[in-house]
């Protein structure tokens, strides 16, 4: 899969792993550029179109005094809190628009085999995503630019399911997500398979607020579970949608990025990604 949009993902990919590691130094628009081998002009034209703001600016939003400060605000503030002094129904969109429905025993007996599962395969700011869908909501998301890996990885979740190659209106839906404008968007169902546990902790996730971090000892708390910090881990870790359960947001204590299931790479992307698209609006998230 090469399309210039997933070109230009990788090059802004490979110009701020150059920015972080060369901080220090406080490289130029010129030198960022010619390590990437384009135009200072044009560099900073996909750039901006890609986050919205300026790399320098956008270095700010991943750095590790950026996550400490909004750690520190989330345990000042709690997130209830702060939904009652006025967050942007933006910054809630994931509260507000994902509702989850666990599949039932039935749904996924036998590998899924009574599952009709429609998948394709899309363009997001951050790469190739793959976006499954059965007739009640969306039952998997992934970033993967390798198409026989991506579906392995689906048919590896519901063995025995039927799989059909289609977009269809659950997806286009779920994957207008990444849009600017969202005052079109419809609630976006997702569909499933997972234990109580697992779906009470990615149920937790949609309570973080776009441009926001969390911990996992955080989340522990927020489930009524303080102790369960390492249970909470490995739910977020088995995490089937990606960026609409958005367990990017959540990092070490410590203010480390962490892991993460689609790459830390990816996450720190989406971290600053958010953030940017926050402070652009003027939101008080910044």
């Amino acid at each position: 899969m090469s399309t210039q949009s997933q070109i230009d993902y990788n090059r802004i990919a490979k110009a701020i792993d150059y920015i972080q590691s060369n901080f220090r130094l406080q490289p130029g628009l010129e030198e960022v550029a010619e390590n990437i081998h384009l135009s200072p002009a044009h560099f900073q034209k996909i750039f901006t179109e890609w986050a919205g703001t300026s790399p320098k600016k956008f270095l700010q939003f991943i750095s590790l005094e950026h996550a400490k400060n909004l750690l520190k605000e989330e345990k000042a503030s709690l997130f209830d809190t702060a939904y009652e002094t006025g967050l942007s129904s933006t910054s809630r969109l994931h509260d507000l628009f994902v509702n989850i429905e666990g599949m039932s025993p039935a749904e996924y007996k036998n590998g899924g085999k009574s599952l009709n599962i429609n998948y394709s395969f899309s363009k997001s700011p951050f790469g190739y995503v793959m976006a499954a869908s059965t007739e009640k909501g969306i039952c998997y998301m992934a970033f993967e630019d390798d198409k026989e890996i991506a579906l392995g990885n689906l048919y590896a979740k519901f063995p025995n399911a039927s799989f059909f190659e289609k977009q269809d209106a659950i997806q286009k839906n779920a994957l207008s997500i990444f849009d600017k404008d969202w005052t079109k968007l419809n609630t976006i169902k997702l569909h499933l398979k997972g234990t109580d546990f697992q779906l009470k902790v990615w149920e937790s996730l949609l309570s973080i607020p776009m441009g926001k971090l969390s911990t996992y000892g955080n989340l522990a708390g927020k489930i009524g579970n303080p102790n369960a910090s390492r249970a909470v881990g490995t739910a977020i870790g088995s995490n089937p949608v990606a960026f609409l359960i958005p367990c990017h947001r959540v990092i070490q204590s410590t203010g480390n990025i962490g892991g993460y299931k689609w790459g830390s790479e990816r996450k720190q992307m989406m971290v600053g990604w958010e953030s940017s698209r926050m402070y652009s609006e003027n939101s008080i998230l910044l």
